[in-house]
C-alpha cells in the first residue's frame, strides 16, 4: 500500500512539472505573450526596458531571472522558456555541443566590453617592445583578449588557430610583447607590476575602472563575443520574433543602455 501512495505521489509530481512550460514550448511561439530567460544584472534591467517598449506593440514578455549561466538554456531547451537573453555565440556553441541541444540565435543585443588598461601608458601606442602583457589564463578569454589586439593592428593570429587562439598561435607580434597569462580575476591587481592588461568588464568594474573611461583599448560591436537572443531551432522564425526584436533594438533601449551602463555595456546591432 505504501508503495502504491508513492508511485501515485511520484506521477502526480511528474505531472505538475510537465504542466510547468511555456505555452510556446511545442509548435509557434505564442504571439502575444514570450517567457524569456535572463541572468541577474545588466540582462535583467535591460530586458525589463524591452518588456515597456514591447507591450506597447502588443507583446508581453515573463521574466525569468537565473542566477547562473546553464539553467537558461536548459530550461529553454526543455521548453520551460521560448527565449533567452544573455550569452555570446562561443558561450552558445559549446552549450550546443556538449549538450547535443539545437539552440540558436536570432537577433544581437549587448557587448559587455573587454578593455585594455594600463597603469603606465595613456595610449597603447607608447607601450615599448618587449612590454609585459596580462591576459587571461582561460581559453575564451584568452583568446578573446588576442582577437582585440588583433583587430587594432598589433599582432597576427594563423589562419588555421583562430576559433580559439593562444599566445603560442601567432604568425607576427611587432611588439615583441611579452604575453603573462594570469587568473582573470587577479588580472586587475597585477595590473601595476605590468604594462598593460586585458580585463574583462565585471573585474574591471569591481576595481573602479571604466570601461569607457579608463580602457587604452576597447572591444567593439565586431567582437564574436556580442549577446544574442537565442531560442530553439524550430522556432527561429516564428513572427512574434521579430517584434521581440524590434523592441529590443529600438532607440528607446538604446539611449536606456547608454545612460544606465555609461559605455560599460555597448548596443551592438548597430556597427
Amino acid at each position: 500500500m505504501k508503495k502504491l501512495s508513492f508511485l501515485l505521489s511520484v506521477l502526480l509530481l511528474v505531472g505538475i512539472l510537465a504542466g510547468c512550460g511555456s505555452e510556446g514550448a511545442s509548435g509557434e511561439l505564442n504571439d502575444k505573450k514570450l517567457k524569456i530567460g535572463v541572468t541577474s544584472g545588466p540582462h535583467e534591467q535591460i530586458v525589463e526596458k524591452v518588456a515597456e517598449v514591447a507591450a506597447k506593440d502588443g507583446l508581453e514578455l515573463e521574466l525569468v531571472v537565473f542566477s547562473d549561466y546553464i539553467m537558461p538554456n536548459t530550461a529553454l531547451a526543455e521548453g520551460e522558456l521560448d527565449v533567452n537573453s544573455y550569452q555570446h555565440k562561443p558561450f552558445l556553441d559549446k552549450f550546443n555541443e556538449d549538450h547535443k541541444t539545437n539552440l540558436v540565435e536570432v537577433g544581437k543585443t549587448i557587448l559587455n566590453p573587454m578593455g585594455i588598461y594600463s597603469d603606465k601608458f595613456d595610449s597603447f601606442d607608447d607601450l615599448p617592445k618587449g612590454a609585459k602583457f596580462g591576459l587571461p589564463n582561460d581559453p575564451t578569454n584568452g583568446s578573446r583578449a588576442l582577437y582585440i589586439l588583433e583587430e587594432a593592428g598589433y599582432i597576427k593570429i594563423k589562419e588555421d588557430k583562430r576559433e580559439i587562439a593562444s599566445i603560442y598561435d601567432l604568425e607576427e607580434n611587432p611588439l615583441e610583447l611579452e604575453f603573462i597569462e594570469l587568473d582573470a580575476a587577479q588580472i586587475p591587481k597585477q595590473l601595476s607590476e605590468l604594462d598593460a592588461a586585458a580585463i574583462n568588464t565585471n573585474f574591471a568594474l569591481e576595481a573602479g575602472l571604466s570601461p569607457k573611461d579608463d580602457s587604452i583599448l576597447l572591444e567593439t560591436p565586431k567582437s564574436p563575443y556580442v549577446n544574442f537572443l537565442v531560442v530553439r531551432e524550430e522556432n527561429k522564425n516564428d513572427p512574434v520574433l521579430e517584434k521581440l526584436r524590434k523592441a529590443y533594438q529600438s532607440e528607446e533601449v538604446k539611449q536606456f543602455i547608454l545612460e544606465e551602463f555609461g559605455g560599460s555595456v555597448i548596443p551592438s546591432w548597430e556597427e
